[in-house]
This record gives structure tokens, C-alpha cells and sequence, in this order.
């Protein structure tokens, strides 16, 4: 039985109607002191739980849900975490850090038999799970909405780490070059971009992360696109965040389209995670 999370509604739907899996009737109150509280009727006897967690009280409630089925007689419980909120923080730069991921990570551990988490920032974060952890590939699934019709397409990530998600998309396209910016980040919000190598005039560009989040790093990669004389610009994130006015950046930086998938559900949540995930369930 699939039981959802307030912020995975429409992806657990698709995840229950991919696998053939019931759907859990799952009811999420808040209290007048501010608590929350996520319950379900329901009692499978195996539970997998999918719940984003891209605010604190998102990563409450998962323990809430994971608990709940475990009550309602669950003896087995898996927990799909589509987007694992704190997975950048996965390491302390400074004595005294946290590193957030581990902690997050183990307390999920503590109520689950298993988890699964689409396209982490750091695969390496599943390794903080005390319980069996396993990454989800997803960003071929980003190639489904791009039009059919690419002049010469360019699949390039904004750095040298996502470029493995750049090679996932133009392999499930069919077709294109993939290649990268350098980018140097000096702190949370300040970034530095250095165009690569690649010729970009007259060609259609896709860029490719797996999260955009407050939007600088793409809408500056745009601007270096557009100034070399890119075709158009198209922006794919298997996570799409979008904190804050990201979106606005991107169109302003004249972005053609902006696609993401249902991992955070948003607007342009084009193209559903739901059968990668059903293929590693």
C-alpha cells in the first residue's frame, strides 16, 4: 500500500497506479500551537511511505507517517523520499558543523525497513542510513517532454559533477552532445560561472542539474548561452525547488521552457519519477 506525504500527493498516485498498489487514505491536521499530526486508517502489512521532505515540517510529518504505519499493523515499512531535504549538507566545513544529512538520515532510519531517494546531491548521503539506502536514477525521465524537433542539441550541466545527469537525458533523448560549465562557488548565494569549450551558436541548449533552487546558477548560465548565440534555452532539474522568485530569474534570463519532475510538486513538474521508482521498489 502506497501512503502519501502532504507534498507527494500526485506522486504516490502515479507510484500506486504504476505498481498497481492501493492507495492509502492518509489525513494531515495542524494543531492551534503549531503540531501536525499525519494519520492513517488503513493497515498494510507492507507500508512504503513516499514524502518528500522539502521543509522541517515535512521531515516530521515522514516520521509521523512512518509511525502511523507501523500502528496501524505494517510490519514492514519502505520509505520513498523523492527529495531528501538537507542531503547538501553533507559534510561540516568547520568544527562544530553538523553534518545535517546524517542526522536527518538516522532518524528516518529509526522507523523504516529500507529507503529509497531519487537522484540525491551526493549519493554518497544514502550511506549515512542505518537501514538499507538506495539512489534513484531519474533523469533520463526529463527527455520525455523536449520537443522532438532539437536543432543540434547541446546537453549541458553547470558543472563538471552533474554531468552525469547531462549524459542520462541526451542518451534517453537520442541524440546530442553533453558537456559542462566550470563553476566556482564562493558561498551559499555567490557563484562564479565559466563557459566551457563547447560551441553553442544556432543550437538548441538543454541545461541539466538535479535541483534548482534559488535559480542564480542556471539564469547566469543562461545569460552566457544567450550571449554566444544559443538557438534557445531550455532548463531541466530532476528537483525543481524553486525558492523564492527562481522562476522570474529564469524567465528574465530568457529561458524557453523550464521542465522538472514531480520530486517537488510544482508547476513545472512535467514528467513523473513514479516508474523509476517502481522499477527499484
Amino acid at each position: 500500500m502506497i501512503v502519501a506525504g502532504s507534498h507527494s500527493q500526485a506522486l504516490a498516485a502515479a507510484l500506486a497506479d504504476v505498481t498497481d498498489h492501493d492507495l492509502a487514505a492518509v489525513e494531515y491536521e495542524q494543531f492551534p500551537d503549531g503540531e501536525r499530526m499525519a494519520s492513517l486508517d488503513d493497515a498494510p502489512d507492507h507500508a512504503v511511505v513516499v514524502a518528500a521532505t522539502p521543509t522541517d515540517a515535512a521531515h516530521v510529518e515522514l516520521l509521523q507517517l512512518q509511525d502511523a504505519a507501523r500502528e496501524a499493523g505494517a510490519s514492514q515499512v519502505t520509505t520513498v523520499i523523492p527529495y531528501m531535504g538537507y542531503a547538501r549538507q553533507d559534510r561540516a566545513f568547520e568544527t562544530g558543523e553538523p553534518v545535517s544529512a546524517r542526522a536527518v538520515a538516522r532518524a528516518i532510519s529509526t522507523g523504516t525497513d529500507r529507503v529509497l531517494t531519487v537522484d540525491p546531491h551526493e549519493p554518497a548521503v544514502c550511506d549515512y542510513f542505518t537501514v538499507p539506502a538506495e539512489a534513484v536514477p531519474a533523469a533520463g525521465r526529463l527527455a520525455d517532454p523536449l520537443p522532438d524537433t532539437l536543432v543540434d542539441p547541446l546537453f549541458l550541466s553547470p558543472d563538471e559533477g552533474a554531468i552525469g545527469l547531462a549524459r542520462s537525458v541526451a542518451e534517453a533523448y537520442g541524440r546530442g552532445e553533453t558537456d559542462y560549465f566550470e563553476k566556482e562557488r564562493h558561498s551559499g548565494t555567490e557563484v562564479e560561472i565559466t563557459p566551457s569549450d563547447a560551441s553553442v551558436a544556432d543550437r538548441d541548449v538543454v541545461l541539466v542539474d538535479d535541483i534548482v533552487a534559488t535559480g542564480s546558477t542556471m539564469s547566469e548560465s543562461v545569460a552566457v548561452l544567450n550571449d554566444r548565440g544559443a538557438q534557445s534555452v531550455y532548463v531541466t532539474c530532476v528537483h525543481p525547488l524553486l525558492a523564492r522568485n527562481a522562476h522570474l530569474k529564469l524567465a528574465r534570463a530568457g529561458v524557453e521552457t523550464v521542465f522538472g519532475t514531480d520530486t517537488i510538486e510544482r508547476p513545472v513538474s512535467e514528467v513523473s519519477v513514479a516508474p523509476a521508482i517502481a522499477d527499484t521498489l
